[in-house]
């Protein structure tokens, strides 16, 4: 799960993508980078570190052009170092060629790697958005194709999920794969720029108010001739696929403010909420408490449902990253003690309803309870906006071992006991469904281990 960010057309391009990058900065906080063109030369800039830090406007000033393309990463393949931050450059012999940043995963990433190296193409780093790009550049130099036509190539062989951007000295593209599973949606400025981005609120930071999806295998190229949208190739879908958007964006990574899937995010969550509700109608309660801040619309929605008070009990410190992106356990427990703080004599004696969107590793809220109780919580019941996490993720979420999951290693009864609370609920597959207006339009792999794209060796 990373970032991207795309800008065509306007003479600020790397303000525009910074900006853009910012608003995505919950999507990536270990490294950023951007690649920009000014028609004769692409100029790349990426370091560890956040977006403010990494793009002042000192080093934008560097950055001239009308066309770039930003990246904000969360490692989930390939080491924490610049080598793997994105985007990705292509140098030649006439100077860098092209660039490319995605936001995904590749499952056959080792196979196609060594298929490439066998050709006799050279790896900079462990990274599958560097696979996409030598992929795509390989296509276009021994086979003596287009970049459309590579592009259409690397998507009949590569697989798993990628929304990607390719830079050239004079183009723009998109690219999403056949069954769309991060989101990708694109816009055009009131001054005519066209911006595409992972989610729409970056869109909207820009002041675009009207927004597509790029569509499953959809390619869409932006250059001094206009936008042209490359039609589906048929060939690139399976019998019976349909889109297999990932259902976490919704329960957890994406802003409540973005639009995509055909969804409002907090829409999704608000109904999220409802349905939990629907598990406790005898439940007492004196209030519900969010764990901030992706579990706020689903707090909202709960204690709509249920008729009860919503309290901001738990304070976050918004300067100190997402617990679940950091990847070292000692990490993840200093953030929360440095994260969450309760609110002076307001839980003593009540019985609180604790929403939580999920529960991964289940590293974060068994000390989140331990604050509550500690502050004079009476009871502390447990609700969790999706299904029990069981199964790891390929395509974009950092849970590659199945013994991570606290769900595979203890039944409900443990955890509950395991975390000091009083009593612990789950939202299940068909309630979550529920709330999406196209079901089966989703993948569900982390909660039910159907996984939508097989790769014969890890799935």
């Amino acid at each position: 799960m990373c970032g991207i960010v795309g800008v065509y057309g306007s003479p600020h391009a790397a303000r525009m993508a910074a900006l853009g990058m910012f608003a995505e900065q919950h999507r990536g906080q270990e490294s950023c980078g951007m690649a920009v063109s000014d028609g004769k030369l692409i100029r790349l800039r990426k370091k560890m570190g956040l977006v403010k830090e990494v793009f002042r406007e000192a080093k934008l000033s560097e950055l001239p052009g009308n066309i770039a393309i930003g990246h904000v990463r969360y490692p989930t393949k390939g080491s924490a170092t610049q080598f793997n931050s994105q985007p990705h450059l292509l140098e030649t012999l006439f100077g860098p060629s092209h660039a490319l940043a995605s936001n995904g995963d590749v499952v056959n990433y080792d196979e196609v790697r060594g298929k490439l190296e066998a050709e006799g193409v050279y790896f900079n780093s462990d990274n599958d958005g560097e696979l996409l790009l030598r992929y795509i550049a390989w296509q276009i130099q021994s086979q003596r194709q287009g970049i459309t036509e590579a592009i259409k190539a690397m998507m009949k062989e590569i697989r798993g999920a990628y929304s990607g951007l390719l830079l050239v000295r004079h183009a723009m593209y998109m690219f999403r794969d056949p069954l769309s599973m991060r989101p990708m949606v694109w816009g055009k400025t009131p001054e005519g720029a066209v911006v595409v981005a992972s989610e729409s609120c970056a869109l909207s930071s820009l002041g675009i108010s009207e927004f597509y999806e790029v569509p499953p295998a959809g390619i869409i190229r932006v250059n001094n001739e206009g936008i042209r949208v490359v039609e589906n190739d048929p060939n690139l879908f399976r019998a019976g696929d349909t889109e297999k958007h990932c259902i976490f964006e919704h329960v957890y990574f994406s802003r409540p403010d973005s639009h995509h899937f055909d969804e409002n995010v907090y829409e999704v969550r608000h109904k999220i909420g409802a349905q939990l509700a629907v598990l406790d109608q005898d439940l007492e309660a004196d209030m519900v408490v969010p764990v901030p801040d992706s579990s706020n619309f689903i707090a909202m929605g709960y204690a709509a449902a249920r008729g009860l008070p919503m309290s901001m009990g738990l304070i976050r410190n918004h300067y100190v990253g997402r617990t679940f992106i950091n990847s070292q356990e000692t990490i993840r427990d200093e953030s929360v003690r440095q994260k969450y703080n309760v609110l002076p004599n307001f839980f003593e004696g009540k019985r609180v309803v604790l929403i939580d969107d999920s529960i991964v590793r289940g590293s974060t809220i068994g000390k989140i309870v331990s604050l509550i109780r500690d502050a004079g919580a009476k009871e502390i019941h447990l609700r969790i906006g999706s299904p029990q996490v069981r199964y790891s993720c390929y395509y974009g979420i950092d849970t590659p071992n199945p013994d991570e999951l606290v769900a595979n290693r203890m039944s409900v009864e443990e955890i509950t006991r395991y975390f000091g609370a009083d009593s612990l609920r789950h939202l299940d597959i068909p309630g979550i469904s529920a709330c999406v207006g196209h079901p089966d339009h989703y993948c569900y792999a982390c909660f039910n281990g159907k996984y939508p794209v097989e790769n014969g060796n890890d799935v």
